[in-house]
């Protein structure tokens, strides 16, 4: 498989995941306001670390949902930051090495 592909996959399955994080952030925003059963907080942090950080984020900021929460302050962007790392490796090897 040549690495332009592998990069269109990734990058598909990038979109997919943070989109998946940020719509849980939604409806568990939405849930709240109207008093109903909630996203839990695992699920959310679940979806955030599979490479859903930028969602996860624009969530939390977009939406003003659980920011006064330290542990998603801080670890949210944390994974975001770590995820772009990674990928920023991964490209090097893909398209240099």
């Amino acid at each position: 498989m040549n690495p332009t592909t592998i990069a269109l996959i990734a990058a598909g399955i990038l979109v997919i995941t943070n989109l998946v994080s940020f719509f849980l952030m939604m409806h568990d925003k939405n849930c709240a306001k109207k008093g109903k059963w909630r996203v839990p907080e695992a699920t959310l942090f679940i979806a955030t670390a599979c490479f859903g950080g930028l969602g996860g984020v624009l969530g939390m900021q977009l939406l003003r949902h659980k920011t006064k929460h330290w542990y998603f302050a801080i670890f949210f962007p944390l994974m975001l930051i770590v995820q772009v790392a990674l990928l920023a490796v991964g490209a090097y090897f893909l398209f240099i090495k």
